[in-house]
């Protein structure tokens, strides 16, 4: 009897000890406090939370690369709050007025800047100077910094415009291809060659597409002849600058006269990359995104891009559309260390390869911009729009109130583009107009 005591008393002492070292260890959350390599470390990290805003979910922004921020950051908790485009920027506007919007997301980078302006963005000044080495990017990284030095958000892609051309039409009429080294007069004079019509009967075919828009149509004519929407501290108009008028009207008499395709004539044959693939139209200033429908659309076009001509001063200036990643300022302090993780990682080689392979976008990380010189879809010259933002790529003159102020400018343009009214009376409304949403902000 005493035995079998003894036994049970030494069996409940062994047990009490091992007990007692496992309770020890799980309060100090590791067996060994040197062993970094312990797969407790990561599990007892503390988790945090990242809301992600998607507009235009996976179609827009790649899948891979969420997954692979999501792989790569195992303690941070992401959550995805996607929507077709339109959903997700009206829904934003309700949410940041309930302060329930997310943690980052991206929008165009004129709201980018408004929201900056309103104390929704954060800055991100100090992020970039710890973490970013800014002669690895473009100058497009900083689409979104203002005057003031403040940098409300980094890109999601690029947009730059270059100039597209049909070969077969230039073969047809037996005129040289264009190359870097065109002028506008340049364009202008070779679209007049280009133009097919018999007597006095409307063009069937127009060497040039005089778009209406402000990226491809009237803003880089304005910028070629040396003027601009405003002035470098983006609050002062420059409609009434006699160079930013000559631009204008350059564009203008090229619809009226008849030697681009106006906008009856792209209505009435499908639309721009329709007249151009078809041949009714041998050149487009041609936004990089589009590659990818005219690829998809009409695979058996035979035609390329080099840089968009060189302005009066000899430089050029290449129009940029960005969307642009912002970090809430509202956000709680370790979500926003945690969003900029996110946006370090899309920075990154990983996700900008991701973003250069989509043809949908232009990276901004050098790096990943070199990876196209070796692409072999069309338009091969690649280069036209990777060489082409980093000669001269420039914003639209962006600012927080360029949502408003550019609608004012269309409305006016499109009635100078038909005749409807003087290029220089309306570009003196022009300036009045958008001086007054200056003013008022």
């Amino acid at each position: 009897m005493k035995k079998k005591i003894s036994l049970f008393t030494l069996l409940l002492a062994v047990i009490m000890v091992v007990a007692a070292c496992s309770s020890g260890n799980s309060k100090e959350g590791t067996s060994d406090p040197g062993n970094n390599n312990n797969p407790s470390n990561t599990d007892n990290e503390k988790k945090v939370t990242l809301k992600i805003g998607l507009p235009g979910s996976y179609e827009v922004t790649s899948k891979e690369i969420i997954d692979g921020f999501i792989a790569s950051h195992p303690n941070i908790d992401v959550v995805i709050q996607e929507a077709p485009w339109g959903d997700f920027t009206s829904k934003i506007a309700t949410q940041i007025a309930g302060n329930t919007m997310p943690d980052v997301w991206f929008q165009e980078n004129a709201t980018i800047l408004s929201y900056g302006e309103r104390g929704v963005a954060e800055d991100l000044t100090k992020y970039i100077e710890q973490d970013l080495k800014a002669d690895d990017y473009i100058d497009s990284l900083f689409s979104a910094k203002t005057p003031d030095g403040q940098v409300w958000g980094v890109p999601h892609g690029i947009n730059p415009v270059a100039l597209a051309y049909n070969k077969d039409v230039f073969e047809a009429a037996g005129l040289p291809v264009p190359t870097d080294d065109w002028t506008f007069n340049d364009l202008i004079e070779a679209s007049k060659q280009l133009t097919v019509k018999e007597g006095d009967a409307k063009p069937t075919q127009f060497g040039f597409i005089g778009s209406f828009s402000i990226t491809n149509g009237w803003f880089p004519w304005i910028k070629q002849a040396g003027g601009s929407a405003l002035d470098e501290t983006k609050t002062k108009a420059n409609f009434d600058n006699p160079q930013t008028i000559a631009g204008l009207q350059q564009l203008v008499d090229g619809n009226l006269n008849g030697y681009f395709a106006d906008i009856d004539f792209l209505k009435a044959n499908g639309g721009e990359l329709e007249v151009f693939a078809s041949g009714k139209a041998a050149m487009y200033f041609m936004q990089y995104s589009l590659q990818v429908s005219m690829n998809d659309s009409f695979p058996d076009v035979d035609w390329d891009t080099v840089k968009i001509p060189k302005a009066v001063d000899g430089n050029r200036y290449v129009p940029t559309v960005a969307n642009s990643w912002l970090i809430s300022s509202r956000a709680k302090d370790e979500a926003k260390d945690a969003a900029w993780q996110f946006l370090k990682y899309y920075l990154g080689e990983e996700a900008q390869a991701i973003v250069a392979n989509s043809g949908s976008a232009l990276p901004v990380k050098k790096d990943a911009l070199a990876l196209l010189n070796d692409s072999t879809t069309k338009p091969l010259n690649k280069q036209a729009f990777t060489e082409g933002i980093e000669e001269g790529g420039v914003t639209l003159d962006e600012n927080a109130t360029w949502s408003e102020w550019r609608i004012l400018v269309q409305q006016v343009v499109n009635e100078m583009m038909v005749g409807n009214v003087d290029v220089e009376k309306g570009a003196v409304d022009i300036h009045k107009k958008v001086q007054e949403v200056l003013d008022a902000n």
